[in-house]
């Protein structure tokens, strides 16, 4: 896939990062994407759903597998504005995702602190798309609650 097209699907998961942040929550979004197709998109819920574990990427796996009735993502490229977590990093090795694409790093709470194997040996990965836009608005959010 070309960079446009990475670059077009990640702003669709800024856009759902927007909506959290709107919402109050931590703006996290993600699509997941099907022969160049939108066909989930998410973002966090943690505090409207108050459970930790709808988180975006959570949600879009199970908004995509409802869409392709199966539980296997094996065709589909996941695109989250957030390296993700070792929770939705297990999720997503579970869902056999085909790959996984995201914007900025989480030095902290990043699945790769803890170890690159929780995907499945297949997905493939790429980081930093729209890197500085994704930090940015999780930078502003945080600043606000300070």
């Amino acid at each position: 896939m070309d960079q446009q097209a990475k670059e077009q699907h990640m702003r669709a998961a800024l856009a759902e990062a927007i909506k959290a942040y709107n919402k109050q929550e931590v703006p996290v979004g993600a699509v997941v994407v099907c022969n160049d197709i939108i066909i989930a998109r998410a973002h966090n819920l943690t505090e409207t759903l108050r459970d930790p574990t709808a988180h975006a990427e959570m949600q879009a796996i199970t908004a995509a597998a409802g869409w392709l009735g199966g539980k296997y993502l094996t065709d589909c490229t996941i695109y989250v504005t957030l390296e993700p977590c070792v929770m939705c990093a297990g999720a997503l090795g579970w869902s056999q995702a085909g790959a996984l694409v995201y914007g900025a790093i989480d030095e902290k709470k990043g699945y790769t602190t803890v170890s690159g194997s929780l995907l499945h040996p297949k997905t493939k990965v790429e980081s930093g798309i729209l890197e500085k836009e994704c930090k940015e608005l999780l930078m502003r959010f945080f600043k606000g609650k300070r």
